[in-house]
């Protein structure tokens, strides 16, 4: 899955899962926490990706 264009420089093209607790839904936003951070996902992006 790895893979260089460049010597030296490499990139992965790779999918993971991670569980949250789901804390906030706002109009175009999820708010998740993981571990100890927040994170906000926008919801155009998440609907993308279940489709």
């Amino acid at each position: 899955m790895t893979t260089s264009a460049d010597p030296g420089k490499y990139t992965v093209n790779s999918t993971i899962s991670l569980k949250g607790i789901v804390k906030a839904i706002f109009k175009d936003t999820v708010h998740v926490q993981i571990g100890g951070k927040i994170v906000t996902l926008p919801l155009s992006k998440i609907n993308k990706e279940l489709n």
